[in-house]
């Protein structure tokens, strides 16, 4: 039986706003449509969530969100691809973590520090693990603070397995299964808002990410 394909979210048309550097986030915006109703968006939302549970920077809620004002009846099962692929990518950076963490940890401090890979986070992810491995992981899941950290932190510290698990698939799926909802009742009527405000909009996912960054600082004072 021949695949289907699920019509995209129809995209802007071309705009001024593109170009040049400042534009990258209308231009990333126009492949996110462009991507939500393909036949293999499913596909490209489980590595992109699982890419980003272990060194991806971008999350996967940007196209999980297209995805649903593409076909808002499929909304929940969007947010479980993008849950499993974010599970299956934590125990990915869960393995990095493990095994090979003596090989990229030099790499990792040095490259990704803009990301909060640095001795002091790993330092103070340890503390959280040891006072609540659960706890942390679930928040790490479910806010802004970097998953990836935590999954890689977690094969490095030696995080038990069920655990691991078990709060990582409930943080990512009450993450994505909230924003699938709300970005269902919404419904298509809020792409003229969301086109109209796309600078700011990306400026507050933006300001979002740094809150993540400054929270998971700010956990150890």
């Amino acid at each position: 039986m021949a695949s289907t394909v699920t019509a995209p979210v129809p995209a802007p048309a071309p705009d001024p706003r593109e170009r040049g550097l400042f534009g990258l986030h209308y231009r990333v915006y126009r492949w996110v449509l462009e991507w939500s109703g393909h036949r293999h968006a499913r596909v490209a939302l489980f590595v992109l969530a699982f890419a980003e549970a272990s060194f991806f920077p971008i999350p996967p809620d940007v196209l999980l969100m297209a995805m649903v004002l593409a076909v808002p009846a499929r909304a929940a099962g969007y947010a479980v691809v993008a849950t499993v692929g974010s599970v299956v990518g934590g125990l990915a950076g869960y393995a990095i973590g493990w095994g090979l963490w003596h090989v990229v940890e030099p790499y990792a401090f040095e490259y990704l520090a803009f990301m909060k890979f640095t001795p002091e986070t790993f330092a103070l992810v340890q503390e959280k693990y040891r006072a609540n491995a659960f706890l942390a992981l679930f928040t790490a899941g479910f806010t802004p603070i970097p998953y990836k950290i935590f999954t890689v932190a977690g094969g490095v510290f030696g995080v038990g397995i069920p655990v691991f698990v078990a709060a990582s698939i409930l943080g990512r799926a009450g993450r994505f299964l909230l924003v699938a909802l709300v970005l269902r009742a919404l419904g298509p009527s809020v792409m003229p808002f969301i086109e109209r405000y796309l600078g700011w909009l990306t400026l507050a996912f933006a300001a979002l990410l740094v809150a993540g960054f400054w929270l998971l600082g700010s956990l150890g004072h």
